[in-house]
């Protein structure tokens, strides 16, 4: 390093309400040169993979992580050699500015070897104590504050109990000095959950707080049949899975399924392609059904609402933000698009082929997949002619749409072929009733079918 040349740490960036995420890959080492935005390492949240570029060009010095690490905003992971004109201009940039902001509390601090021997978590054939039969059963009530403040465990791992439903205070902490990880959460679940299996058959054993008494599906041995192999699943893939499975048990859902005729928007839609230019951006009917969303939801503002955590209020929304869910190689994130409202149909398609690159190149920030009045799940040109999406809490709603078809459509003298697009509307009954969701569709039915109206 020559005498010119200035040390800056390297800082996680903003992260958004995560207590904490997991590095996952490390994708330099010491003595690395690296150029402004090169990746430096990925992290994976609950909501997407992301990766945290390099604030300037310049040499790894250090590094204090390893993978399987937890970091959370503003955390200090290394340092790396600038020169010092890329120094003043790196300290302009907001991710060298949060270097000031102190770390939070990682989910398994690497030091510290535990001062005893921890007792090992207990036999699936012991019982699991359960909870008190007064708390809630809805996944995310506050179990027993008190025993929740005295169980030994960060800040994140709280509040991963807290959306399973786990009782902190049940649960044996394998961490050093018996600290709870997440991976003694997930445990004291299975031990649970394979106890209620045992009730629902008649025996003693687990339950979990906010348990149904579901009983657990078998486990195969399927090579007995013949060769396989077994592939772990991502981490988004798991806790997608997860929080899709808590909205199923918890929301009470209903789809409602109907036709639009799309056959002007498409001649509309191929009419914009023939005139556009070479760099002008590319415009799908998702464009045009994101500003039909908006309408309807600008028309009937119950859609544009989230039921309160006990279920006595709803908040109203005046943003209309529209998520879209994006199939990428590490699974499915839904980027949010905002005030729709507020843009046109050529600057929402230039915003999705940016989002669509970045979503797929691990780049969105989780701000990025935050606060939508409502998601759009489309199957686009893959086939199929409905389906029943389920809803992303805390949105009420839902809109999944598939392929259209050209169809015989009856005008009152003859059948004339028109291009049809089925959609699916599933939706939080308990906020949303049929007459709510049938209504809706018919005005969206409007919307997207005379695309007029999207200008009114």
């Amino acid at each position: 390093m020559s005498e010119s040349d200035k040390t800056i740490d390297i800082v996680i960036p903003d992260i958004g309400d995560s207590e904490s995420v997991e590095i996952i890959e490390i994708l330099v080492a010491v003595g690395d040169q690296v150029s402004n935005d090169d990746s430096l390492l990925t992290l994976e949240s609950d909501k997407a993979s992301m990766e945290v570029p390099a604030t300037s060009a310049g040499v790894i010095k250090s590094l204090t992580v390893s993978i399987g690490d937890s970091v959370s905003s503003g955390a200090v992971i290394g340092t790396m050699s600038i020169a010092d004109s890329a120094a003043s201009e790196s300290s302009d940039k907001p991710a060298a500015a949060e270097a000031e902001t102190p770390a939070r509390e990682t989910e398994e601090p690497a030091a510290a070897k535990p001062d005893k021997p921890t007792p090992p978590p207990a036999s699936p054939a012991e019982p699991v104590k359960p909870a008190p039969s007064s708390q809630s059963t809805s996944p995310t009530a506050h179990l027993d504050d008190e025993n929740m403040r005295k169980a030994h465990a960060s800040p994140g791992v709280r509040r991963y109990a807290r959306e399973l439903g786990a009782d902190l205070s049940l649960v044996t902490g394998t961490g050093p000095k018996a600290r709870i990880t997440k991976t003694d959460v997930t445990a004291f679940i299975k031990q649970a959950l394979e106890g209620m299996g045992s009730n629902y058959r008649g025996g003693s054993g687990a339950a979990v707080s906010g348990g149904a008494g579901i009983p657990p599906i078998p486990e195969v041995d399927f090579s007995k049949f013949g060769e396989i192999e077994r592939v772990e699943l991502g981490r988004i893939n798991k806790l997608s899975a997860a929080n899709l499975h808590r909205a199923w048990l918890n929301l009470p859902m209903v789809t409602h399924h109907d036709l639009a005729d799309v056959t002007e928007m498409e001649a509309f839609r191929k009419q914009l392609k023939e005139e556009s230019g070479k760099d002008d951006p590319k415009v799908t009917g998702l464009a045009f059904h994101m500003k039909a969303l908006v309408k309807s939801l600008q028309a009937f503002p119950k859609l544009n609402s989230s039921l309160s955590a006990d279920g006595e209020a709803l908040f109203y929304k005046h943003y209309y933000h529209i998520g879209i869910a994006v199939d990428t190689p590490n699974g499915l994130v839904v980027p949010v698009f905002r005030d729709v409202d507020k843009k046109s149909v050529h600057q929402l398609a230039i915003e999705m082929s940016d989002v669509s690159t970045r979503a797929r190149q691990k780049k969105l920030k989780p701000d990025e997949m935050q606060g939508a009045s409502m998601t759009i799940s489309s199957l686009g040109g893959i086939g199929g002619t409905s389906f029943t999406p389920i809803v992303n809490p805390p949105e009420v709603a839902i809109l999944g749409i598939t392929r259209a078809s050209m169809q015989p459509v009856w005008n009152g003298s003859e059948f004339i072929p028109r291009l049809m697009c089925p959609l699916d509307l599933t939706y939080d009954h308990r906020v949303v009733d049929g007459a709510d969701a049938a209504r809706f569709m018919a005005f969206y039915v409007r919307q997207i079918s005379d695309i007029r109206r999207l200008t009114l």
